[in-house]
């Protein structure tokens, strides 16, 4: 299989998390909502103040969520996979001793064909340290040295 092939399957996967993830919030935030609505129904005094505070920062604890999945969709709707750079970037399939990477979103492990890849951000540790170099750099993470074999 090819790597741009791969690269698809990788984005369809990570398009389909980030879909769950804004699902998920836009529902907490309503069962919140309803809940809160509810709490109005029953109760009075202090304990409505209290019911409805600790309702908003849950709503706002999910519209922060909502608004990070977003965000990484948003990412995911720039990746250009026909991008030919020999240097590890958005986007970039990168292969290692250590296992395979997919330079998009935070997604986590992902099988294909009975091979794993994991699916992280430019961002996060291994992301950051893997940005800008080509195949044959190597890097140091956990303690163990990581060589580059193959950037897609």
């Amino acid at each position: 299989m090819t790597g741009k092939m791969i690269k698809e399957k990788l984005l369809t996967h990570c398009s389909s998390f980030m879909e769950e993830r804004i699902a998920s919030a836009n529902a907490a935030i309503r069962m919140t909502q309803q809940d809160a609505n509810e709490e109005t129904k029953s109760s009075a005094g202090d304990k409505y103040e209290t019911g409805r505070a600790m309702a908003q920062l849950e709503i706002e604890k999910n519209s922060t969520q909502l608004a990070e999945a977003l965000k990484q969709k948003q990412i995911l709707s720039q990746l250009q996979l026909e991008n030919k750079s020999t240097t590890v970037c958005l986007g970039s399939l990168v292969d290692t001793q250590q296992g395979n990477y997919f330079l998009a979103i935070p997604a986590g492990k992902i099988e294909i064909d009975g091979i794993t890849y994991y699916a992280v951000s430019p961002a996060s540790p291994i992301g950051t340290l893997l940005m800008g170099l080509k195949a044959g750099a190597s890097v140091i993470f956990n303690k163990k040295e990581i060589v580059i074999r193959k950037v897609d």
